[in-house]
């Protein structure tokens, strides 16, 4: 049975903390492959202003170009609406029956677990790899909640044993708005494209016009195909 990862998020952009924690999953738990995965319109931020998908999936393939074991994937950019885990990770097994699926989320996300849409069944369909063990939550450590959800569910759940880089896409946002160099946070190659096509600076409007032409950014990243 295949072993696939998968990295899910906005990836606005995506930076050196989710190659890293992607590098960990893969090498940690003998992954055969990690699908980087941008979302949609994800539900918790539907209210706030997200890149277009078409930018957010070329950084996301310059990216993980070089790293072995990586591939892009659109599944949920594809789709129309709101995208859920839960309705993705049913789709995704439909798909490959013959696959063990690990989702890969950083330990603030695992303490807001219970508020997702169907967690029964991203637990019931996926194993879950939390990433940041230094985490803790405002009742819990993550050792607790892991326990916790472990035990309400009966999910597999386990760490990744690396802590998170201290930085966030939000943060790198605004700093890259307000003219600050980003370019330590970021793969050398998203940073040159942050740049050459002006993503959140003065003149960032243009690049929410742009097509879906962008979609084939050419790059060496392995892609996948789905039916959606």
């Amino acid at each position: 049975m295949k072993r696939i990862g998968i990295m899910g998020g906005t990836f606005d952009p995506i930076h050196n903390g989710h190659i890293a924690v992607g590098r960990k999953a893969y090498e940690e738990y003998s992954l055969d492959e990690v699908w980087f995965m941008p979302s949609g319109i994800p539900p918790h931020k539907k209210d706030h202003h997200v890149t277009a998908a078409a930018d957010r999936c070329a950084m996301t393939k310059l990216a993980i170009e070089n790293e072995p074991g990586f591939y892009f994937s659109d599944f949920e950019v594809k789709r129309e609406g709101n995208t859920y885990t839960a309705q993705t990770l049913t789709l995704l097994c439909e798909q490959y029956p013959d696959t063990r699926f690990f989702f890969i989320v950083g330990a603030d996300s695992l303490f807001e677990f219970e508020s997702w849409y169907k967690p029964e069944i991203i637990l019931k369909l996926a194993t879950l790899l939390v990433a940041g063990r230094a985490y803790a939550g405002k009742h819990r450590t993550l050792e607790d909640q892991i326990a916790y959800l472990r035990q309400r569910y009966q999910g597999e759940i386990y760490p990744l044993h690396l802590d998170l880089m201290n930085v966030a896409s939000a943060h790198l946002r605004r700093l890259a708005a307000e003219g600050e160099d980003i370019s330590s946070y970021v793969p050398e190659a998203v940073w040159e494209y942050i740049c050459s096509h002006r993503l959140y600076g003065e003149r960032k409007e243009e690049s929410y016009e742009r097509t879906d032409s962008l979609f084939q950014t050419e790059t060496s990243a392995k892609t996948l195909t789905h039916e959606v």
